[in-house]
């Protein structure tokens, strides 16, 4: 059995979406200046790095990322390895490529590669999926699903018609996934999100990680 840890890595140099909070991550107290201990100050929104978004990210009044239910964070998981040519997953794609057997999918795509290098930046012209794709995933009884990159839509969006979709009807969405050394295939999802339980309850950074089958 192989771990792979499919979290992006924070810092102040992590691509954020534009609009969204900075990182900041200072020292509070430290052994060096003579304090008790060391203790780091973290500043940052929830859509920040390897994130869910709960469904009152998009829509007024609805639950929040605690009441999610491990059920869907964890368990069997199909990455899906979509080609570099493809910028917009459809519906035919999700429906020639998802196993409807899979309760949960990653798609693999060129964004994985935005989070290489030294100091990488934002990429607007991250793969995305349309309305027509995230129906189709409401139709195969998807949990949950998740893409390489900050958004599952497509950037500037009006509407937020793909995350509507997937959040009325309780789908998880996991964003910023780091998918370089995933193979597409079958594994064990295990993705915790932090338990943030004031604000709106929009969203919660989290760990991610992948297990091969035994």
């Amino acid at each position: 059995m192989r771990i792979y840890d499919v979290s992006v890595p924070l810092s102040a140099k992590t691509p954020i979406y534009p609009g969204d909070p900075g990182i900041e991550i200072t020292q509070w107290t430290s052994l060096a200046k003579g304090d008790a201990a060391n203790v780091s100050l973290l500043h940052m929104g929830v859509h920040t790095g390897t994130h869910v978004d709960a469904p009152s990210h998009f829509i007024e009044d609805a639950p929040g990322v605690e009441s999610m239910a491990l059920e869907a964070l964890i368990g069997p998981a199909h990455v899906v390895e979509v080609p570099n040519t493809i910028t917009t997953i459809d519906a035919s794609f999700v429906s020639a490529h998802c196993e409807p057997r899979y309760e949960r999918v990653l798609f693999k795509t060129r964004n994985s590669e935005f989070w290489s290098g030294n100091e990488p930046v934002f990429q607007t012209d991250f793969t995305h999926l349309n309305l027509a794709a995230a129906e189709q995933l409401v139709k195969q009884g998807i949990k949950l699903v998740g893409i390489d990159y900050l958004s599952i839509e497509r950037f500037k969006s009006p509407t937020f018609d793909a995350h509507v979709a997937l959040l009325s009807k309780g789908i998880v969405i996991l964003e910023g996934l780091d998918l370089r050394e995933v193979s597409a295939g079958p594994y064990e999802l295990i993705c915790l999100p932090i338990r943030i339980a004031g604000g709106t309850g929009d969203g919660a950074p989290a760990r991610v990680v992948l297990r091969t089958p035994n």
